[in-house]
């Protein structure tokens, strides 16, 4: 489980692909001990290290990782890590599972002050997890929906996120993982339930 606040940003070593997987090699952010097995939420999906190096890691993105993520469809150069939540942290983003829903394109960059306002389009069938003030995962990044529609939500960007995240160096049409609020679904899940029965 995650938080949705970025630990560290790192670059894409290598590539390649065997057996219907992806595998990529990360830069091993300083300071940080990796071992095989370890969780990392790399641009919001939850993937294991597969093997450690001196300055970098494998991971493996199977196929079902491929199918809701948009690593299949276009392959970054940097992506946004964050390490499992410990029992001893503070909670400043919200509950993250690392379990991407779906690819969302960026439709529109404004800017305001320092900070920046992103439209961002999603799949529609997504629509009863969104509410503004609500949370909604980026990227792996913790933000609050402004505005949503059937089709698209807004984000604002603070000056620190733009620039300690990969999400400040996109552009328009650019792809981006989403993942839904956990608590949202449960809701909704309990309450389609209750009509049910």
């Amino acid at each position: 489980m995650f938080t949705g606040i970025i630990s560290a940003v790192s670059n894409i070593k290598n590539t390649s692909a065997r057996d219907g997987s992806l595998f990529l090699t990360i830069g091993k952010p300083r300071k940080w001990r990796l071992k095989p097995g370890d969780s990392i939420a790399t641009d919001g999906a939850c993937l294991t290290v597969k093997r450690v190096f001196k300055d970098s890691y494998e991971t493996e993105l199977m196929p079902e990782t491929l199918a809701k993520t948009y690593f299949s469809k276009q392959l970054p150069k940097k992506v946004n890590l964050e390490r499992p939540l410990t029992l001893n942290q503070f909670l400043d983003g919200h509950l993250v599972l690392g379990h991407v829903d779906g690819v969302g394109k960026i439709l529109q960059i404004e800017k305001s002050g320092k900070s920046k306002i992103y439209i961002i389009s999603y799949p529609p069938a997504f629509s009863k997890f969104l509410v503004a003030k609500g949370s909604i995962t980026v990227d792996g990044i913790s933000l609050t929906v402004v505005q949503n529609s059937k089709h698209w939500f807004t984000v604002a960007l603070v000056e620190y996120t733009l620039i300690h995240t990969t999400l400040g160096g996109k552009n328009e049409k650019n792809l981006v993982n989403l993942e839904f609020d956990i608590v949202a679904k449960y809701i909704n899940s309990f309450y389609a339930r209750s009509k049910k029965g």
